[in-house]
């Protein structure tokens, strides 16, 4: 007779096994949507021009501002923060978009409901291709600056190990908070699709990407500190710049390890809040019967 700590064992091997292959195929799918909406080079050509128009708007208003003083070090940290905030909104309304799209656009969300699927797993499939389409843009926008506006990027100075750490910590929170936007997302109308890309717009102010928390309110800045999106930032610009990333002082008294001590304390608040909300939205979407239901405006 199996013990019941075999039986545990054994459930929980399938239900890990059931969200691997419900995030392979979410990803799979998301991409299918996100790459199939034109032809290869007008999708290319879009991927391109998107983020480089972003960058120029920055770029245009710290010249005017500064006088064209683009060796400053202050340049290449504001840019650096910019051009990785593409993560944000990418990963975070990949995956709350996910929810709006199938129910609302294809209408098949109660199909994936009774399907033998992981939602939240599903959800976060979903997000990947935003993910790989942000990243190339990402590219596009630091490529662009070591070209056209010489940003100090050198590959044999940057901290890859503390580098590559720092982004599956960032991106994992981002996918973390998408998550929680997506379980809200069940229970809003058709017309709140944005509700990721307001949510990033707004932490856009408050992550220190572009200026220092210190120029905020004394009662925003709390806020921007209990964001890992602040923490991560200033992770990727170090390990990018090394000593020129200190160009701001909001977090200049940290070292590189409370910052990762700090990243991943938050990142696992953020999985436990993620699995509450979800398991509250997701009763209550059952119980009043927004699975199914269309808003259509």
């Amino acid at each position: 007779m199996m013990r019941p700590s075999a039986h545990r064992y054994i459930g929980l091997s399938e239900r890990w096994r059931a969200a691997w292959r419900s995030f392979r195929i979410a990803t799979w799918l998301g991409w299918q949507i996100e790459s199939n909406w034109t032809d290869p080079f007008l999708f290319a050509v879009y991927s391109m021009l998107k983020p480089l128009a972003s960058a120029a708007i920055l770029v245009v208003m710290y010249g005017v501002i500064t006088q064209a003083q683009f060796q400053h070090p202050v340049f290449a940290y504001i840019y650096l923060g910019n051009a990785f905030y593409i993560y944000v909104g990418a990963v975070m309304t990949g995956v709350s978009w996910a929810v709006i799209d199938d129910r609302e656009h294809y209408r098949t969300l109660k199909y994936i409901y009774v399907a033998p699927v992981r939602i939240p797993a599903y959800w976060l499939g979903r997000g990947v291709a935003r993910f790989l389409t942000g990243s190339f843009a990402v590219l596009i926008t630091l490529t662009a600056g070591v070209l056209f506006l010489r940003v100090p990027l050198h590959p044999a100075r940057v901290d890859w190990p503390l580098f590559l750490l720092s982004l599956v910590l960032g991106v994992g929170a981002l996918a973390l908070m998408g998550l929680v936007l997506a379980s809200i997302s069940l229970r809003v109308a058709h017309h709140f699709f944005l509700i990721g890309e307001a949510v990033a717009g707004a932490l856009y102010l408050l992550s220190g990407a572009i200026f220092p928390l210190e120029v905020l309110p004394a009662w925003l800045r709390p806020l921007g500190f209990m964001m890992p999106i602040t923490y991560w930032l200033e992770l990727i610009r170090r390990s990018l710049l090394g000593d020129a990333a200190r160009a701001f002082p909001t977090l200049a008294g940290f070292s590189n390890g409370q910052l990762l001590g700090i990243l991943t304390g938050l990142s696992v608040l953020f999985a436990l809040v993620a699995a509450v909300v979800f398991q509250l939205c997701d009763r209550q979407a059952r119980d009043r019967g927004l699975i199914d239901q269309t808003t259509n405006y």
